[in-house]
């Protein structure tokens, strides 16, 4: 086990220091010997003699080999670099996407005949793994007002097994009362598990184990790797769920490559400048559109207009680079006029990455129980941005020609 620090570390320092153990930097009498975990890829791994072949099985954890499916040091560094990003995490297993992760985590709680809560506002893959694959093994799903907070209670029954969160949401940005979900759950039942789809804030803004959460996941495709290069996943449990994961993550045979590995590890030890750098820029562009004329609305969480910002002031401790914001009038080819104008910003899907980029987000067609646009608003025409790491008044200059382009198709 590696040497525990002489202090408390603060989060910037866990993230430098996480999974850099001697025995996978370098060897047992020459610690430290080079900086970074090096990629060990192997599919077999060897042993002195059949004993120790046999005694193999006996032992299932992150440290000793056994066969590639569980891994070796490349994926243990950064599975153990993970967990200390997360505080209260016993474990973290890698997933090759996340997608995978989101699916392999709620396949570790759900049984046939259990129910899923699901916020209303979650990521489009796990309302399409939900509704397709988990409702023909029998588990059914039911969504709940992003904003419903204590209200949940009224929705769990004797057979609600798991309750997916997702804060903020990545298209309209709601932001849930996360403590009062978990609350409200632990006084339902003691054998609900609770889930967050933590991608936005990562655990060095939203540290969600500590709000009550079992299981935090993320795409760390997204600002884990940060480079917009690597698909992976990743799901951080509490000592009481990270078995489970683990057996059914193995079960399935979830793995990822040691080279992916090494890229999300290099992408992790800057983190905390990357994300605070997100965090700025995508703040002035927010200020700088809720001026505009074209705007109706900007959906950031740091802002007051954003559903929850009350919330966000009280559990986050920052926000990242993606937003979205509702234009005031126009058409779907005005919308698509302002996107295709833009220059700075590319167009696809994920975010993440260093670059900006910007798509068109429809959120109707992917909604159950709260409606898009909201009440009142009549207006469905959003656009959703990443800001990368590029100068913000670029980007907004880049911005004002698109809101141009908007005005002349509207």
């Amino acid at each position: 086990m590696p040497k525990p620090p002489s202090s408390p570390q603060k989060p910037a320092t866990r993230l430098v220091t996480g999974g850099r153990r001697p025995e996978w930097t370098g060897t047992a009498d020459q610690p430290g010997a080079v900086v970074n975990p090096p990629v060990w890829r192997a599919s077999t791994h060897l042993y002195p003699d059949t004993a120790a072949l046999k005694s193999g099985p006996q032992t299932n954890e992150d440290g000793r080999f056994f066969y590639g499916r569980r891994g070796a040091p490349t994926q243990w560094a950064l599975a153990e670099a993970l967990t200390a990003l997360e505080p209260g995490a016993h474990g973290t297993m890698l997933y090759p996407s996340g997608v995978a992760a989101i699916t392999g985590a709620l396949l570790s709680v759900l049984s046939p005949g259990d129910v899923l809560l699901m916020t209303d506002s979650a990521y489009d893959p796990s309302r399409g793994f939900a509704d397709g694959l988990l409702k023909r093994f029998g588990v059914e799903t039911r969504y709940y007002d992003p904003l419903t907070g204590s209200g949940i209670t009224a929705l769990i029954c004797e057979r609600t097994r798991a309750i997916l969160m997702e804060s903020p949401g990545s298209l309209t940005f709601e932001v849930q009362d996360v403590p009062a979900i978990c609350q409200a759950a632990r006084a339902a039942s003691p054998d609900i598990a609770l889930l967050i789809d933590n991608t936005w804030a990562t655990g060095l803004f939203l540290p969600a184990l500590e709000l009550g959460v079992d299981m935090s996941i993320m795409a760390c495709t997204k600002y884990i790797v940060g480079h917009s290069d690597v698909m992976l996943g990743s799901v951080s449990a509490t000592e009481r769920y990270y078995p489970r994961l683990r057996q059914t993550a193995q079960a399935l045979g979830h793995v990822v490559s040691p080279d992916d590995a090494w890229l999300a590890l290099r992408g992790l030890r800057t983190l905390d400048v990357r994300l605070r750098q997100h965090q700025a820029s995508a703040l002035k562009v927010a200020h700088w559109l809720a001026e505009q004329p074209q705007v109706a609305r900007v959906l950031h969480p740091a802002l007051p207009s954003c559903p929850g910002h009350d919330l966000w002031q009280r559990d986050f401790r920052g926000s990242s680079g993606l937003f979205s914001f509702v234009l005031n009038g126009g058409s779907d080819t005005a919308r698509a006029a302002l996107i295709d104008t833009l220059e700075l910003f590319g167009i696809g899907y994920s975010w993440g990455g260093f670059e900006s980029l910007a798509i068109p987000v429809d959120p109707a067609r992917c909604r159950s129980v709260t409606p898009w646009p909201p009440a009142g608003d009549a207006n469905p025409y959003a656009v959703r941005l990443h800001i990368g790491l590029e100068d913000p008044d670029d980007l907004i200059a880049d911005l004002a020609k698109g809101l141009d382009a908007f005005t002349m198709a509207a």
